[in-house]
């Protein structure tokens, strides 16, 4: 059996408790071809010199930077000597098992196309149950909003082998994110400007946009903790998500699409807004009212980007994981109606799984029962 060459890649930042517990399952991998390499952005909190002391010896590689260059920049900046196959982005809050490699070596050498992977991620609190970041593979909606096999806003589903195989997915995971090397600098990579959160998104729809496509592999398993950068109740956090979703629409969307949707969008997140000042968390509603001034200020960036993009923009029926319903009304539904939601999105995502190299029938996007 051929083995590509898997460069291992964490980024941390004062991390050091993260490192402690979570680096070891990294360094007892299993695989034959593989770089474990830890990017540190300017760490203070002690991690730099215990990283010193565990990352001795072949195929282990430290890259120091100067500074915080976020999760995007910081990728982009200490991948830049990482020569490999295969980049796996690994949080620093991951457990691994010693084979996981081996199922993501084995769907990229099966399938050229292939441009990223994700493995299925558990919770590492609750480890029979779907971990919020990516679960079973990552989805979207009609409306762009992005969900998982496996996890719909905050409602985790248990792992009871229901999401087995491989899927079509419309992004991997950043948590977990398995791309090839050469996929990811000619899409261009992370966009710096993201810092955070949404990144994977952006990437995986230019990787589809290129021709690639992605997969979810069951047989591969980690554990994520979650919530290691920014707590999922941090109003930093709304402002990324809120933002960096509203940039990755406007960069992405076909053209005749752009308008309605965004401007769907730009009205749900007043919505949204409302609601946080009901549950008496303004801080909230600045954070959306601050990612929409950024937004509009972004528009002759965006705008450039769209102009010099060497790919077509295919609609969104036209792309691999989209649903043709919404998720948006999911939190607003009586327990009965998240129920018949969450059955046709379990329906949804069996006819994306992947038998043998070949996909069960239908066409890319939307199918079967969506309404």
């Amino acid at each position: 059996m051929d083995f590509l060459h898997f460069a291992v890649v964490v980024l941390n930042w004062n991390g050091l408790e993260h490192l402690q517990r979570y680096l070891p399952s990294v360094l007892a991998t299993d695989y034959p071809r593989w770089t474990l390499v830890v990017i540190d952005n300017a760490s203070t909190d002690g991690s730099k010199e215990w990283l010193n002391g565990v990352m001795v010896g072949e195929n282990r590689k430290m890259v120091q930077l100067e500074s915080n260059f976020g999760y995007t920049g910081g990728y982009m900046e200490g991948l830049q000597g990482v020569e490999a196959d295969v980049y796996v982005l690994l949080n620093s809050d991951v457990e691994v098992q010693a084979d996981w490699l081996q199922p993501l070596n084995r769907a990229f050498l099966q399938d050229a196309s292939v441009g990223a992977l994700q493995p299925k991620i558990l919770s590492d609190r609750q480890r029979d149950s779907f971990e919020y970041a990516g679960a079973a593979g990552g989805m979207v909606d009609s409306l762009g909003y992005p969900f998982c096999i496996g996890r719909v806003f905050e409602d985790l589903e248990k792992d009871l082998g229901q999401y087995e195989g491989m899927h079509r997915v419309f992004w991997a995971s950043g948590a977990c994110l398995a791309v090839r090397s050469k996929v990811f600098w000619e899409c261009g990579g992370l966009d710096r400007r993201y810092f955070a959160h949404m990144e994977e998104i952006d990437l995986c729809w230019r990787i589809q946009r290129s021709g690639k496509v992605l997969r979810s592999v069951s047989e591969s398993v980690v554990y994520h903790l979650g919530g290691g950068s920014l707590a999922y109740g941090s109003p930093r956090k709304t402002y990324l998500n809120f933002r960096n979703s509203l940039f990755t629409l406007a960069q992405n969307l076909h053209a005749s699409e752009c308008i309605p949707k965004i401007f769907a969008r730009l009205v749900l997140d007043g919505v949204a807004g409302v609601y946080f000042v009901m549950k008496k968390e303004p801080r909230h509603t600045w954070a959306i009212l601050r990612a929409h001034a950024a937004f509009y200020a972004a528009f002759p960036t965006i705008y450039r980007l769209r102009q010099n993009s060497p790919w077509p923009r295919p609609r969104m029926a036209e792309l691999e994981g989209v649903w043709s319903g919404s998720v948006w009304t999911y939190p607003g539904l009586s327990k009965e109606g998240k129920r018949r939601m969450a059955g046709r999105l379990r329906g949804f995502a069996d006819l994306l799984l992947v038998n043998d190299g070949l996909t069960t029938q239908g066409a890319p996007g939307t199918q079967g029962d969506q309404g």
